[in-house]
């Protein structure tokens, strides 16, 4: 735990120091960089390279419902819901903070994101690096005592994610990711859990585009009787101000911690949730661009 700790408080650090250190290059001024290679700062249920935008408030409400195979009894998972709430801030141009609160485990999360690299002409990708903590405020049951200390509720998340925008009909992104969990089921599972996701973007048309998710988590670190990968696919509807994200995911959880590493359903036997993203941007500093 002692080292997670540490190695969370270094790349804070770092991510305060890289814009003092970096300031605006004066070559930026004078180069093209490629935009909306993501459309919005969520993909389905994670992160994309994309930031805030310097003095932008940003107000995600995200909706998960049960699942469509319960059938018409349960309306098709309507009757049943989990949600998140949150606010992400952009710092800066490349600089983004959040914080936000879901019902599923209760979980209280945390990031910060900062692009290191912009795609342009003499540079083929972006790169944006991400690190969020998430901790589970639920009650343990009776008799668990030695685990309710708050140290065994945190859960830690290091990821890099790498896009390129192949034109403005499609766009890639990789991402590496490691998840740390202070507790676990240590019989069954690995503490610190590594996994590579991959998603894109399609452009249908000027208002809709098609988003596509899944993330692998290799053998021999998770319950594969329990876990299954997560698997996405999502829907832009951009209006001025407003993205409208409709998504069918296996993943109750939304955020980096909860899908990679608690997806139960599967999404290949119908085990599918419908859900819903809605992004409102507030402009808090400078002047309104929209």
């Amino acid at each position: 735990m002692r080292n997670s700790t540490n190695f969370l408080l270094a790349i804070c650090i770092l991510f305060i120091a890289i814009p003092t250190i970096n300031g605006q290059d004066k070559s930026e001024e004078t180069t093209t960089f490629a935009t909306e290679i993501f459309k919005e700062t969520r993909i389905v249920n994670v992160h994309s390279l994309e930031t805030t935008g310097e003095g932008d408030l940003n107000l995600i409400i995200q909706h998960r419902f049960g699942r469509i195979n319960q059938g018409f009894d349960q309306l098709f998972g309507l009757d049943q819901a989990s949600m998140r709430i949150g606010l992400d801030y952009g710092i800066n141009d490349r600089w983004d903070i959040g914080i936000g609160r879901s019902t599923f485990e209760k979980t209280l999360d945390g990031y910060m994101k900062y692009r290191v690299l912009r795609q342009h002409e003499t540079m083929p990708f972006s790169l944006t690096a991400f690190t969020s903590i998430a901790i589970n405020t639920t009650d343990f049951p009776e008799g668990q005592t030695e685990f309710s200390d708050s140290k065994h509720r945190n859960s830690y998340v290091y990821q890099v994610m790498v896009g390129r925008k192949f034109s403005d009909q499609f766009s890639l992104q990789l991402m590496p990711s490691v998840v740390h969990r202070n507790l676990v089921q240590k019989q069954l599972e690995e503490n610190t859990i590594y996994s590579l996701g991959v998603a894109s973007r399609i452009q249908i048309s000027k208002v809709v585009a098609l988003n596509l998710e899944y993330f692998y988590v290799p053998d021999n670190q998770l319950d594969t009787e329990l876990y299954n990968n997560a698997v996405s696919i999502g829907f832009d509807l951009s209006t001025n101000g407003h993205t409208f994200q409709l998504h069918f995911t296996n993943s109750s959880g939304m955020n980096q911690k909860s899908m990679i590493t608690e997806t139960s359903d599967d999404f290949f036997k119908r085990d599918i949730h419908f859900g819903f993203n809605i992004s409102r941007r507030f402009r808090v500093k400078g002047k309104k661009k929209w």
